[in-house]
């Protein structure tokens, strides 16, 4: 069922909310179609190329329903979702499927990442909120009583019932599921036979290349720069995603943000971002927010492991991380100036 939000949130569309664009590729026959809205948190975007405006329109439906659903069942801002009623109860019976596959997917990621990754995080998310709109950090006995509600043991699946083992925890999936729902977006689109996208969730889906036969080419946000880019990532047949410590700052100096270190309760003081390619959106969302936690060494041990994983990361410091196969424009680069020309 199509839903009148995604048509009242769309910019510069017009009636269906589609519109299209003037490039066309003789070859292949393909028109160009764009669609804009605003969903899980953030601005998302859709770029496709189909043989038709009718196909495009039916893709693109399809495409932006994938995200109402996922957001019906993940948002933590929905007091019907899914996984407000988990962190209400403490526990979920009939859990939907797409909750039960990213949960599962967390689990996992905990697992490799020794915890670095925890999706029962949101207590500390709670505390440091509730303390900023007070104008204020949270004192160091507010973050250890927020940290003890905080394990990724303690949550639970079996079947399709989901549980938690104590009292006062919660779950969040920001650092997972806008990745998940660029994969739901990409895959509504296939289905309807759409073989050249790019969605951005948030995090960024490529499906296919242009039609010129040229790889999907995105920018990866500067962390200190407003509207500039680190450098320029070329995802061919990957998604992108990006952690970075200036998305939701509890501080004005971004030492306290909303990326947090299950071990300590406070935010890691070593990367600004962490950008990631991977095979899947919830990969590259997920392993962006545990390289993020982990830092260089231990971070990029987990990313060079992972399978068609590749990451770049900018140092507080201003210098650039890289690993050997990160699809950017300056590859040959490991350590870089942010004040130098890229």
């Amino acid at each position: 069922m199509h839903t009148r939000r995604w048509f009242l949130l769309a910019t510069g569309m017009a009636g269906s909310g589609t519109l299209a664009g003037k490039f066309f590729s003789g070859k292949l026959g393909l028109q160009e179609f764009k669609r804009t809205a605003y969903a899980l948190g953030s601005a998302v975007s859709m770029q496709i190329f189909a043989d038709s405006p009718g196909r495009a329109e039916q893709a693109l439906d399809a495409a932006f329903d994938e995200l109402e659903l996922v957001e019906q069942v993940m948002s933590i801002y929905r007091p019907d979702s899914q996984i407000s009623q988990l962190n209400r109860t403490g526990s979920l019976e009939h859990v939907h499927p797409y909750l039960k596959q990213v949960l599962e997917m967390s689990l996992a990621l905990s697992h490799t990442s020794s915890g670095a990754f925890d999706v029962t995080v949101q207590p500390l998310w709670e505390t440091f909120s509730n303390a900023n709109r007070a104008g204020k950090i949270p004192s160091a006995e507010e973050i250890d009583q927020a940290r003890g509600k905080v394990s990724w043991r303690k949550l639970m699946i079996s079947g399709d019932r989901v549980s938690m083992e104590e009292t006062g925890m919660a779950v969040t999936l920001n650092g997972i599921a806008q990745g998940f729902a660029a994969d739901r977006a990409l895959a509504a689109l296939r289905s309807h036979d759409i073989r050249h996208a790019l969605v951005d969730t948030g995090e960024l889906g490529a499906e296919g290349r242009k039609p010129s036969n040229k790889p999907w080419k995105v920018g990866i946000q500067h962390p200190r720069k407003k509207g500039a880019f680190v450098d320029l990532a070329q995802l061919d047949g990957r998604c992108l995603a990006t952690s970075g410590d200036y998305a939701k700052p509890f501080s004005k100096d971004g030492v306290h943000n909303h990326i947090f270190d299950p071990a300590t309760g406070v935010s890691p003081n070593t990367f600004a971002s962490v950008s990631v390619v991977a095979s899947s959106g919830m990969e590259a969302d997920g392993l962006s927010t545990a390289v993020f936690v982990l830092g260089p060494q231990r971070g990029f041990d987990l990313i060079r492991a992972w399978k068609d994983a590749e990451a770049m990361a900018v140092l507080k410091d201003g210098s650039v991380l890289a690993t050997d196969g990160f699809p950017g424009s300056t590859p040959t680069i490991r350590t870089l100036n942010l004040d130098q020309q890229i």
